[in-house]
């Protein structure tokens, strides 16, 4: 379930809060093969079940691209900031992939704001340290701080 920000000043208070756990995810070959298509990433390591069988990871695993794009489906459900006009990413920083995603796993997002503040213009930013976990996993699949804007007003 989502944390609700009234604003996005409130986010201003919430540094160091925990967000989350997202709802699980099924990461099937269907989406692996789907992410390859539209990247052009092809690399048997994701895309070729029976060879990867004997490969470093006894299956296919998802790129680590994919894992970190689904971030941005974990922060909606990680938080809701309201009364805004609109909310941007800014960027990222610090991308680590720990341990790989096999494809069938399950992964699931936490947050943590690490920090926030005024921008130019009257939004707020905010640097969310999002960590994907793969159910059952020692080690998460990925690390990545990302940066959001959030512009007050309307009720976008």
């Amino acid at each position: 379930m989502s944390r609700i920000f009234e604003n996005p000043e409130a986010l201003l208070e919430a540094v160091g809060s925990q967000l989350g756990p997202s709802g699980w995810l099924e990461i099937g070959q269907q989406r692996i093969d789907l992410f390859a298509e539209a990247t052009g990433d092809h690399q048997w390591i994701h895309t070729d079940p029976e060879r990867a069988k004997d490969g470093p990871f006894g299956g296919t695993i998802a790129h680590g691209y994919l894992t970190v794009s689904l971030v941005n489906r974990f922060l909606p459900e990680l938080l809701e900031v309201r009364g805004v006009a609109m909310g941007v990413n800014y960027g990222a920083d610090r991308l680590r992939f720990p341990a790989p995603v096999p494809a069938g796993a399950r992964i699931r997002g936490k947050g943590e704001v690490l920090a926030a503040e005024r921008v130019k213009g009257g939004a707020v930013q905010v640097t969310i340290r999002v960590t994907v976990e793969i159910e059952g996993g020692a080690r998460p699949a990925c690390v990545v701080d990302t940066i959001s804007r959030f512009v007050p007003g309307g009720s976008a």
